[in-house]
């Protein structure tokens, strides 16, 4: 018997009227009206303002600082240098857990980035402290600033993110290319980027003896407490981390950075609440970012256009100090097409920049934009239309590995993508089609894929005396949706209606939600809570099948069906009763059920989890002026099961634009001679405005996946970045037959 046919499969769970609904964002009025509270809306009493001092040199030391001056200034309350900095318990330069980084909290005189914090300055007002750090007017001891991939020989990282290898290898790549009739062999450039969410890091620290309180936007709020009770020696169950709201994350607001730890280690010292908010500028340093790449692709392929090998080597500019998170971007061609040999390796060049980390689809957006370039490039050679290229090496199963897929409808989407985009029509040669108003026009595609995580959560749902609900998580919406699309499933899982649901979340002191990231939170958060709202279903059920008075008396063993505030016996729905009436009886207590979800290693050693897209893009480009427009981007998604539709389509918008802005805008510049960061604010760091995006389109394509998870959902938050990128590429190519193997693409590279 085959392994496949010997699983024990979980099918998904039975959902209500709620999931697969397009509900508007329950959260949607309360923060165009301004009753949101985000974390810079604190104000508690007597608070002081905090304001970090940037270093303005990318290395070497800082050798005075005129602490007079800015102490002298009316308002200023005290100036933290390493002289005098607030204690810290926990060694900066450790890193308690796997997410975390070392951080800078003032312990020396050393720079080791531009933009890192060597100072900070408290207020009575904002503008009192921010005039004081004005006043420090610092001065350095300068070594030369390491930039680029040629500040050192590449060497092999120590290993990959997330736990990840820095090498992986199935079969002989080098026999594969010397055997294959036709080689390609390209390098491809990405470069550095910023999260740049529109709410900036912000803190409001108050300590009450050894408790303290946090207000600040946060991916990971439980997880997060245990960081920041190693910084300060204190029990995790001591902290509260409230962050309800949070205006943009992308994975940098995962965990503490330093100047968050600083403010709430000046909170301390002075006993009184600290509030930090980061400036624009202050965005590009200390808080994370999506490391530069140089990827060399090599594929070869037999007389009959199949791959016998894909060689995938990407060098990340890393910081010099931790070196943890190499982009790893050549894992991208790790489990999408099928070649008979595979081989992925992460290289290093080491600058002196902040710790790169996740950035939305971490290594994904950058290797697909890589890859599906490289692709192009060979479907080109072999004589091949880049789609029929694709399914000539489509794989059935995760290459390399063999697994078999969880669930896989990638060839529904190149169909269905093809269909509503045309692509049948597109000419092979590049160079072949001209608008009526002498645009050169291209057409170009790119396959997405993004694995599909599950974490570990934990939820409590209540039924309430009235028959209504109540459930509670520590989750967090960065502007996903998660307080609506949770809501939507925990609803369902008390057979209630949604406005009858009241949904607590954004809180430490509830029970953890798990971490937003990886497109994993809907399926973590929310398998928590239906099983806690499951829980509570079940407790109803016993107190009914027990009590002589109710309909559903001994129906204990045949089960219940819960619809609309009622309890119904599975097999005979003509015996039911409303919940508040089984309540009553009972005593008119609260049911309370508790729930936790997490994948179980077995599964996840099973099967191989992704979801799967395919995007393509049409691009015009003047013939003179060489401006370049996307004016269509249509793409086809299969993520599992979809529990809010318009939610779904507005991240997989929001994922394709921002592969727009990886093609064609973003890249932070940096000052070769000075290590610094040129382009700090949004006039400079180019990302796409409403006239970048004419023409949007999403498709979601049906697909059940009964192994991925009880609720059979996946994610959709990164997977429209990948693919994009690349399909604009390759429109590029079509549109002009000139490859630019660099990105973003601009108007110079065209002309040139």
């Amino acid at each position: 018997m085959s392994d496949r046919v010997s699983e024990t499969v979980t099918m998904p769970m039975r959902f209500g009227s709620n999931s697969g609904q397009s509900v508007t964002r329950r959260d949607g009025i309360a923060k165009v009206t301004g009753r949101a509270t985000y974390a810079a809306d604190n104000h508690p009493d007597g608070m002081l303002y905090a304001v970090y001092v940037p270093a303005t040199i990318a290395r070497g030391r800082v050798t005075h600082l005129d602490t007079a001056a800015a102490k002298a200034h009316p308002g200023v309350v005290e100036v933290f240098t390493p002289k005098n900095r607030p204690p810290v318990v926990g060694d900066p330069d450790k890193k308690p857990f796997m997410f975390a980084i070392p951080i800078e909290v003032l312990q020396d005189d050393t720079v080791r980035y531009a933009m890192q914090p060597i100072a900070l300055v408290i207020g009575e007002t904002l503008e009192a402290a921010t005039e004081g750090a004005r006043l420090l007017k610092p001065q350095y001891e300068v070594e030369p600033a390491r930039t680029g991939f040629d500040a050192e020989p590449a060497k092999r990282a120590a290993a990959g993110p997330f736990g990840r290898p820095a090498e992986v290898v199935h079969g002989d790549t080098e026999a594969g290319l010397s055997q294959a009739k036709q080689t390609l062999d390209v390098t491809y450039d990405t470069p550095a980027q910023y999260h740049n969410a529109m709410e900036p890091h912000a803190i409001v620290a108050k300590w009450d003896g050894d408790k303290l309180e946090i207000d600040t936007p946060n991916q990971a709020i439980v997880l997060s407490r245990g960081f920041y009770a190693f910084y300060f020696g204190i029990p995790a169950d001591n902290i509260l981390i409230r962050s309800p709201y949070l205006g943009g994350g992308f994975g940098s607001k995962a965990v503490p950075y330093s100047p968050l730890v600083l403010a709430i280690a000046a909170a301390r010292k002075l006993d009184r609440p600290v509030k930090l908010v980061l400036t624009r500028a202050q965005m590009f340093g200390p808080v994370g970012h999506r490391g530069a790449t140089r990827q060399r692709l090599r594929i070869g392929i037999d007389g009959e256009a199949q791959m016998t090998a894909l060689d995938h080597v990407s060098t990340a500019i890393v910081d010099s100090f931790d070196s943890s998170f190499p982009e790893p971007a050549a894992n991208a061609s790790q489990g999408l097409y099928n070649a008979s040999s595979l081989h992925s390796l992460m290289m290093v060049v080491h600058n002196d920049i902040g710790v790169p980390g996740a950035m939305r689809a971490p290594g994904e957006a950058s290797g697909s934009a890589a890859l599906e370039c490289a692709i192009d490039e060979m479907a080109e050679k072999a004589g091949m239309d880049p789609l029929e290229f694709r399914l000539k090496n489509y794989a059935d199963v995760e290459p390399g590995t063999g697994k078999p897929y969880s669930s896989k409808a990638l060839r529904e989407c190149y169909a269905e993508g093809a269909k509503r985009f045309g692509w049948a029509g597109r000419p092979l040669a590049p160079r072949q089609m001209v608008d009526d108003k002498g645009f050169l026009t291209g057409w170009g595609m790119g396959t997405a894929l993004f694995g599909a995580p599950m974490f570990a959560a934990q939820a409590r749902a209540v039924l309430r005396p009235d028959g209504t609900g109540l459930v509670e998580t520590a989750a967090a919406d960065m502007g996903q949706g998660a307080w609506t699309a949770l809501a939507q499933i925990a609803a369902d899982s008390l057979g209630l209606p949604l406005d009858k649901v009241e949904f607590r979340s954004g809180s430490s002191d509830l029970p953890d939600g798990g971490v937003a990231g990886g497109s994993g939170h809907t399926a973590t958060a929310g398998g928590a809570l239906h099983a806690a709202g499951t829980d509570a279903i079940r407790r109803l059920g016993e107190l009914a099948a027990a009590d002589p008075q109710s309909p559903l008396f001994g129906t204990g063993n045949q089960g219940f069906v819960a619809r609309d505030g009622r309890l119904y016996a599975a097999r005979d729905e003509s015996r039911s009763e409303a919940y508040a009436d089984i309540i009553a009886r009972a005593g008119g207590q609260e049911i309370e059920g508790k729930g936790s979800a997490a994948r179980p290693p077995e599964d996840a050693a099973r099967h191989a989890m992704y979801s799967h897209g395919a995007v393509f893009a049409e691009v015009k480009i003047d013939p003179v002026l060489f401006q370049m427009r996307v004016t269509r981007l249509v793409g086809a998604f299969a993520a599992g099961r979809i529990i809010n539709p318009k939610l779904a389509e507005s991240q997989l918008m929001g994922g394709m634009i921002w592969g727009i802005s990886f093609a064609l805008h973003e890249e932070a510049r940096f000052d070769k001679r000075t290590g610094r960061i040129m382009n700090t604010d949004l006039a400079g760091y180019h990302i796409p405005v409403n006239a970048d995006v004419q023409g949007l389109e999403v498709i979601t394509v049906h697909e059940d996946d009964p192994y991925v998870n009880p609720l059979g959902i996946k994610g959709v938050g990164e997977i429209g970045v990948t693919g994009t990128v690349g399909a604009i590429g390759n429109a590029i190519w079509h549109a002009t037959g000139r490859r630019i193997r660099h990105f973003p693409i601009r108007i110079e590279d065209l002309l040139a």
